[in-house]
């Protein structure tokens, strides 16, 4: 694990928390939801620089193939879902480790983690006002009826389909800081494209990169690092200052 990085218990669930060096006070931090493999910032060097420089803290909960959604999935817990697990357990104790504000905790994830930021800002703008999300896996209702935990989760695809993202858009009622990017090479394209789509339609501001390309998706997350870290900390920063 590089350095600045400890493994800790919150809510009886472990968790990856940054701590960046020594200076002053952090004023907002960072909540990063992994994608479907499960890989924390925690093991990435390049996002892990990144952390360091802004001096952002950080905190990486393991969830499982939960989606990040507020359905039981039995692999995370037979009774507490994931949202619930980040709303009532991971949230407060960054606001209390860190000595944070209120709208001081932005989110972002990459995949899997990408659309659970997406939705989250979607459901609680006043908690998660920066959002981003790299290869957002928005269309995850296509894993439905493949084996996986999705199964358990959801009693049929439609019904699943109807948690994601797109449909949890409101259009009076958004994050104010929302970036979403996409390699058009990667299997989640054409969910980035339609959600993206509809944010332009009802009016909801954001920013979206669907063309750059590496022609690698693996790489791809990691070539957006620094667009996804300065985004998260500008967006936080006009936060702070909005609440002077």
């Amino acid at each position: 694990m590089p350095s600045g990085w400890t493994r800790t218990e919150i809510g009886g669930k472990p968790a990856d928390v940054f701590d960046p060096p020594a200076g002053p006070a952090p004023r907002f931090a960072l909540l990063s939801l992994h994608r479907e493999g499960g890989d924390s910032l925690a093991g990435d060097p390049t996002y892990t620089d990144l952390l360091r420089k802004h001096c952002l803290p950080c905190v990486a909960p393991p969830g499982g193939q939960s989606w990040w959604a507020d359905r039981v999935c039995p692999e995370f817990d037979p009774v507490l879902t994931a949202e619930h697990h980040l709303l009532r357990n991971v949230v407060p104790w960054m606001e209390a480790r860190w000595g944070l504000g209120p709208r001081a905790v932005g989110v972002a994830g990459i995949g899997m983690g990408g659309q659970g930021a997406v939705r989250l800002g979607l459901k609680y703008p006043d908690r998660f006002p920066v959002v981003a999300s790299v290869a957002g896996a928005f269309d995850y209702h296509e894993r439905y009826g493949q084996g996986t935990p999705l199964d358990d989760m959801y009693a049929t695809r439609e019904q699943c389909r109807q948690d994601t993202a797109v449909l949890h858009i409101d259009p009076y009622r958004w994050p104010p800081h929302l970036w979403l990017v996409c390699d058009p090479a990667d299997e989640w394209f054409r969910g980035n494209d339609r959600l993206h789509e509809k944010l332009s339609a009802l009016g909801v501001p954001h920013t979206a990169d669907l063309d750059t390309s590496t022609g690698d998706p693996r790489t791809y997350a990691d070539r957006m690092a620094v667009g996804m870290i300065e985004f998260v900390v500008k967006g936080l920063e006009r936060e702070s200052r909005r609440l002077m």
